[in-house]
């Protein structure tokens, strides 16, 4: 399947999703955004794959929208589908933001403008010490797009997101691990090794259990505490309903390592 500039690789349970533009630090295409909604749906229902990676070719994880299209737009030369002015900003992103299954980005190089997003909008996130982290709209006097304005305010608070989107600074990889913005800062060299790992012991995990512990995290983020207990007690009940959840017990009691198989 053609994924617009992007490879899709799948073993051991894990898909990793390469950025493949490196000659533009992975600048986002209008292929690339359709090519994403794709890859969500692919892995999505594929019940073997457990975990997805996302990273990018070369020296960038994503340097942001590619600035030569928009250079065409502004020039005239370029006419954008009906579809695309009516469509929320970054509403491509949605699908891998509501994938049921766990996202890692693997960020090593740059990771500006939507390519932040990109990077946020995974549930965690593997830093090279070579990653660098820039909210670089206002250098275009525009606004933060994307769902930035949503996600970084609760990463790291309002007045520091602030600053960085009103300013376009540029933070580095220790920075962004002081603020809670990345799991955790490897050698450059052993990124994939890392993220690999992660994936790996997620991916040995029960799935249902899984899918619906980031489903349950997701909704807490705008649940009242009464509502968030009645989501966790309607998704304990299926999780108590599953062979996984037997295994579980089972080798609890028997002082094994459970084998869950999802079901």
């Amino acid at each position: 399947m053609d994924y617009g500039d992007m490879i899709l690789e799948k073993e051991d349970g894990i898909a990793i999703l390469t950025l493949n533009r490196p000659e533009k630090l992975n600048a986002i295409s209008m292929e690339m955004r359709e090519g994403l909604v794709k890859v969500a749906e692919d892995v999505s229902r594929d019940d073997g794959i457990k975990v997805l990676i996302v990273t990018g070719a070369g020296r960038g994880f994503c340097s942001g929208a590619d600035v030569s299209g928009q250079a065409a737009r502004i020039a005239g030369e370029l006419e954008m589908p009906r579809w695309y002015v009516l469509e929320p900003t970054g509403a491509w992103l949605m699908p891998l933001r509501n994938l049921s299954k766990p996202t890692i980005a693997a960020v090593n190089g740059i990771a500006a403008g939507i390519g932040w997003t990109l990077a946020l909008v995974c549930d965690m996130i593997i830093a090279s010490e070579q990653a660098r982290f820039g909210a670089i709209w206002v250098k275009r006097a525009l606004i933060p797009d994307g769902g930035i304005t949503y996600l970084l305010p609760r990463v790291m608070g309002t007045a520091k997101a602030l600053e960085l989107m009103l300013t376009g600074e540029i933070i580095d990889a220790r920075e962004a691990e002081r603020w809670g913005l990345v799991n955790r800062v490897v050698p450059h060299e052993e990124l994939m090794k890392a993220a690999r790992e992660l994936a790996t012991k997620i991916a040995k995990g029960p799935p249902i259990a899984i899918e619906l512990t980031k489903r349950a995290v997701l909704r807490g983020l705008e649940n009242d505490f009464e509502r968030q207990l009645d989501f966790e007690s309607y998704a304990q009940n299926i999780c108590r309903g599953t062979e996984d959840h037997k295994e579980g017990v089972r080798a609890f009691l028997e002082k094994r390592e459970p084998a869950f198989r999802g079901l």
